[in-house]
């Protein structure tokens, strides 16, 4: 794999691109620790020390590398364009003028990207006004006192929301840079480095802590654990065979060949994830905006909803993640869709009959795989924090399974494609 690696950025155009995904991953970085305008620095700093952190943002402030609870420029990070993205595709299944764009092809996915782009910013202007409410209430920090904003007029209010909504469309920017320049999916590959700069903290602060280096064994022997897992899980897949009868087109035969459907059994990716974190944090975002904090409900959402490793919220976390799974991968994997598809060019699945009985039989094999991907991905989840509370290990790495399951999987996406581009210039890749 070294050599390959090495014979990658031997070759020039590659090695182009390898080295533009690095300057703007950088530039992403960068971005990270440039203060909005209008935010005490030296108090957010002091803010964030160990202990101080506010586990009701936790997974926003995660997929933009810390910049959120520093208030920096990019402080909302790729979140407004993941939940854009999301949003679009959801909306298919409500407005036919979307998935009649969908099917259109390369035109209207380009119309449905702009729609995207539209979005983030209005989602970015929502979120930069809530993320600054909140810290002018003093709720962003917990057992935190101290003034984040030099500044609380109008005026700087609406240049931080101006200036944090610019960033969000600088780094919608970036990422499209890469994908088109670059190697990889962009956005990916910013969420990849947002996570990966968590980790040199987290290791840091085990170090630190009672019989640190004995955590840090522990803590690497889990990971370990699960990126085998998910790297498995996440190769895995069911092969659907499929058969095409012979047909004559003018004077040529088309058709005969045999080929098969591949079902991923986590089709869904890590969104299940994304939806319910962002549902589990809803209350108790709710909550902090109460003034009365010994209100029954807020006590309750405090005591149950609050702390991951509580009994309920692992079981409303797990029955989130699992309706999730087959809510979104119904919506991207149309049975019906794929089962016309196969009739019209004249293909079959060997034993079972074209059209309807293809449909029943595909949906029938995608919701056992997708029950079976749900479980995985509940498990991937809920591994690492059982595991480190059980044992006394405290990290500053929100959502530790789904950090490593967007790690992996982004990770061996881009190897993936840095194999195909080896591939088409005779070198032999990273995969073999």
């Amino acid at each position: 794999m070294l050599s390959a690696f090495v014979r990658a950025f031997r070759t020039p155009d590659l090695r182009r691109k390898l080295l533009f995904t690095l300057g703007i991953m950088a530039i992403f970085r960068f971005g990270s620790f440039v203060p909005t305008p209008g935010v005490d620095y030296v108090n957010v700093r002091a803010c964030l020390e160990p202990g101080t952190d506010n586990s009701m943002l936790g997974l926003v402030n995660l997929f933009s590398g810390g910049a959120l609870l520093q208030l920096s420029v990019f402080a909302l990070g790729v979140m407004p364009y993941i939940t854009a993205s999301i949003i679009t595709q959801l909306l298919r299944v409500v407005i036919p003028r979307f998935e009649d764009l969908h099917k259109e092809g390369q035109s209207g996915t380009a119309v449905l990207t702009q729609y995207t782009r539209y979005l983030t910013i209005g989602l970015a202007i929502l979120q930069a006004t809530t993320i600054i409410t909140v810290a002018r209430s003093g709720n962003l920090y917990t057992d935190c006192n101290l003034d984040i904003l030099t500044d609380d007029s109008v005026v700087t209010i609406l240049l931080m929301i101006l200036t944090m909504t610019a960033g969000t469309g600088l780094v919608m920017w970036m990422g499209e840079l890469i994908t088109e320049r670059g190697v990889g999916n962009g956005m990916s590959l910013l969420i990849f480095t947002s996570i990966a700069s968590s980790f040199p903290s987290a290791f840091r602060q085990i170090q630190l802590a009672d019989n640190g280096w004995i955590k840090l064994a522990i803590f690497v022997a889990i990971s370990l654990l699960v990126i085998g897992l998910i790297v498995f899980v996440e190769q895995s897949q069911r092969r659907i065979p499929v058969q095409y009868a012979k047909r004559m087109v003018g004077r040529r035969m088309y058709g005969g060949s045999s080929t098969y459907i591949p079902i991923k059994i986590n089709m869904s990716g890590v969104i299940p994830v994304i939806f319910a974190s962002s549902l589990m944090a809803l209350p108790v975002l709710a909550a902090q905006f109460v003034d009365d904090q010994t209100t029954p409900w807020v006590q309750w959402v405090s005591l149950n909803l609050a702390d991951p490793g509580q009994n309920i919220y692992i079981a409303v976390y797990v029955v989130l993640i699992v309706f999730f799974a087959h809510f979104y991968t119904s919506i991207t994997f149309n049975p019906d869709e794929v089962a016309d598809n196969m009739k019209r060019y004249g293909g079959f699945i060997p034993g079972i009959r074209a059209g309807r009985p293809t449909a029943e039989y595909l949906h029938y094999v995608i919701t056992r795989i997708t029950t079976a991907g749900s479980i995985y991905l509940a498990i991937v989840a809920l591994i690492p924090t059982i595991a480190f509370k059980l044992m006394g290990i405290s990290t500053t790495i929100p959502f530790g399974g789904t950090s490593l399951l967007i790690l992996v999987s982004v990770g061996l996406e881009t190897v993936k494609q840095i194999d195909s581009q080896l591939q088409q210039r005779h070198y032999e890749g990273f995969l073999r």
